[in-house]
C-alpha cells in the first residue's frame, strides 16, 4: 500500500536530518507546498562554523535539560534552516506545509507562524507546552504523526 503524503514527506524529513551535526538530536525538515519540495533542513551549526562534532557541546557540558536556554546552542534548528534557505533563494513558504520530525521549540514556533507556513507535521515530542498553544491559537493546522 502506498503512504500517505504526510509518511511520505515525514520519511524524506527523516533522512535529511542524517546531516545533522547535533550531538544531542538530530533533527530534519522538509518544506512542501503542492506536494513539491520547496526547502529542507537540519539542525546544525551556521555556515563557516566548527561543528559540535569537533569541538563539544557546550549545553551537554553543562547538563543543561532539553528544551532550555536555546541560546547556548550554537547550532540553528531544523526548521530555521528550511526557512533560511528559502529566504536566501527567494522562495515563499506561505501557505505551505512543514515536515519535522520533533515538535517545534516556541523559538521555531514563532518563525513559522511568521513565515505564513499554514500546516506544521511533527513526529517526535519536544518539551515545550508553549510552542504547540502559541501555534493552535496562531490558527496554523498542527498534527502528529
Amino acid at each position: 500500500m502506498r503512504p500517505s503524503w504526510d509518511e511520505y514527506f515525514m520519511d524524506i524529513a527523516e533522512l535529511v536530518k542524517k546531516r545533522s551535526t547535533c550531538l544531542r538530536r538530530q533533527v530534519g525538515a522538509v518544506i512542501v507546498k503542492d506536494n513539491r519540495i520547496l526547502t529542507t533542513g537540519y539542525n546544525g551549526v551556521p555556515p563557516k562554523m566548527r561543528h559540535c562534532e569537533e569541538i563539544g557541546c557546550l549545553r551537554k557540558k553543562l547538563n543543561v535539560p532539553s528544551g532550555e536556554r536555546h541560546e547556548l546552542c550554537r547550532a540553528l534548528h531544523a526548521e530555521q534552516n528550511a526557512v533560511i534557505q528559502a529566504a536566501k533563494h527567494g522562495i515563499s513558504v506561505e501557505d505551505s506545509t512543514i515536515y519535522v520530525t520533533a515538535q517545534p521549540c516556541v523559538i521555531c514556533a514563532k518563525i513559522l507562524i511568521a513565515s505564513g507556513i499554514k500546516r506544521i507535521v511533527f513526529k517526535g515530542d519536544y518539551p515545550d507546552e508553549l510552542s504547540i498553544s502559541m501555534i493552535e491559537e496562531s490558527g496554523i493546522e498542527i498534527k502528529k504523526l
